[in-house]
Parts: structure tokens; C-alpha cells; sequence
């Protein structure tokens, strides 16, 4: 039996968020199922929208996002993001994140955050690093988490159940009390407890047939969180990323269990 204060399941920005932020109260565990860079995070590659520049504001992000969204956004939940991100942004900032710059064309010889515009937006506030924003947010918190003596991370580690005490037959409250976790390595089970259980576990796109979502995002902690009796929804937009083209007489080619999944081949009749 393995012993902390804090168990992670997941090593992408969330995950990694959270162990640092809890490491100085107390030893954390960071489970992963492949290599501790192996996330969603790390393939993002456009970058991430915040209130940065003096042009824009937390009203129009917020417009634009209800507008983007149709109606199926909770107007406090977007003010909550919308307000929260320039935090956000500076904390990654002060850990090592390098976001992309250019000169400033008022202050020569200064530099100033490279912003992008992408759809939905209607000004500039999407900050990049390069075309590998993900690369680099995982490299500064991975950094960042290296430093930290209080957070161990256990790579090639799948957590297979989590463990309640419902599920063990104790009476009152049904509390979350660890998980067990497969060494794919050595082959054992073991058994992780802790007071705090934090799922990090990203996204589900592999249970669907067409996806370009990485390997690892097999929605097993949705499913481990199900089992203990959590209500799950709106599945569909849990890191779905699904950029790939589908045609029903296209020629499928898999490509060895590579994070691009799938690519396609059109016969020479479609267009």
C-alpha cells in the first residue's frame, strides 16, 4: 500500500495544475499511463484565448463565447473562465511557460505578446507558443513539477478502479478512499490511498471510431468515475477534437497506433 496526501490520475495542464498547487500541504502522486508527457496537452497546438491586450476586454470575450456556444454555455461558468484567465496565463508565465512575442510597433525595441485571432473571436487574444502551445505548457509544468520534492510521478501506471467505501462495505457516506493501479512494467497491482483523489484524466475521443485524439485519451476515468457512482454528461465535449475527414467509400489506413490515428486515402473517383 502506497501512502499520500494527494493521488492525481492524469499528468496533462490540469493534473500538473493541481499537484503543484497542493504539493506544499502535503506528499502527492501523479499516476500516468504512459510517459508523463504523454497527454492531450501536449498535442494543442493553436493556443489559448485570455484578456491580454488593451484593445479587449472581459465583456466582448464573454459575448463572443456565449455567441460561439449556441446557448449551451452557463453564462457564470464563462465569466468565472473569462475573468480567471490572465491569472492563469501570468501563473504559467512565472512557472517557465514561454508564450510567443513580437515587436511592438509602438515602442521599438520592445517586444509584446504575439496574438492570434482564430474563429468565434473578435479581436486579438489567442496566445501561442509557435504551433506547439501544448508542447511548451507541458515542458514548463513538467519543469516546474521536477523541482517540487513533494510530488513523485509514477509513469506506465493505469489505474484500473477506484476505491470507495461503499465498494468496501463500510457504512455512512460514500467518500473516494484511493485507486488500485497496474505497474504495466512490472505487472503488480498496487494499492494507492489518500484523503484527496483528484481524475485528471483528459478526454474520450478513442471510443470513438474517427478521432484524432492521442492513444491515451481512452475516457477510463470518466468510466472509473461511473462505476463509483458519479453522474457523468455532455461527454461529447470532453477534449473531442475530431479533425478528420470521413468519406464512406474513403480507403481507412491506420498508422501504427500514432497519435494521428487515422489518415485517409480517397479512391480516384472521389473528388
Amino acid at each position: 500500500m502506497k501512502q499520500f496526501d494527494y493521488l492525481v490520475l492524469g499528468s496533462g495542464i490540469a493534473g500538473l495544475s493541481f499537484a503543484l498547487k497542493v504539493a506544499p500541504r502535503g506528499r502527492v502522486a501523479i499516476i500516468t499511463k504512459k510517459n508523463k508527457a504523454e497527454s492531450n496537452t501536449n498535442y494543442a497546438q493553436g493556443g489559448i484565448a485570455a484578456v491580454t491586450s488593451r484593445e479587449d476586454s472581459f465583456e466582448m470575450h464573454v459575448r463572443d463565447t456565449l455567441e460561439a456556444g449556441a446557448g449551451l454555455c452557463k453564462e457564470n461558468v464563462v465569466r468565472t473562465i473569462v475573468e480567471e484567465g490572465p491569472e492563469r496565463i501570468q501563473e504559467l508565465i512565472e512557472l517557465g511557460m514561454k508564450f510567443s512575442e513580437r515587436q511592438d510597433p509602438a515602442n521599438r525595441g520592445l517586444h509584446e505578446l504575439d496574438l492570434g485571432k482564430e474563429g468565434g473571436h473578435s479581436k486579438r487574444r489567442i496566445l501561442h507558443a509557435k504551433d506547439v502551445t501544448g508542447r511548451e505548457i507541458e515542458r514548463a509544468l513538467l519543469d516546474a513539477v521536477s523541482r517540487q520534492p513533494n510530488i513523485e510521478v509514477f509513469e506506465n501506471h493505469f489505474a484500473i478502479d477506484l476505491i470507495t467505501s461503499q465498494k468496501l462495505g463500510y457504512v455512512g457516506e460514500n467518500r473516494c478512499l484511493g485507486v488500485y493501479v497496474l505497474d504495466k512494467n512490472a505487472g503488480t497491482v498496487s494499492t494507492f490511498v489518500a484523503p484527496v483523489t483528484l481524475l485528471a484524466t483528459g478526454g474520450c475521443g478513442k471510443v470513438y471510431l474517427y478521432t484524432t485524439n492521442p492513444d491515451i485519451a481512452t475516457g477510463d476515468g470518466a468510466a472509473m468515475a461511473y462505476r463509483a457512482g458519479t453522474a457523468i454528461a455532455n461527454m461529447e465535449f470532453i477534449q473531442f477534437h475530431p479533425t478528420c475527414l470521413y468519406h464512406p467509400t474513403a480507403i481507412i489506413i491506420r498508422k501504427n497506433r500514432s497519435h494521428r490515428a487515422i489518415s485517409w486515402r480517397a479512391p480516384s473517383t472521389v473528388k
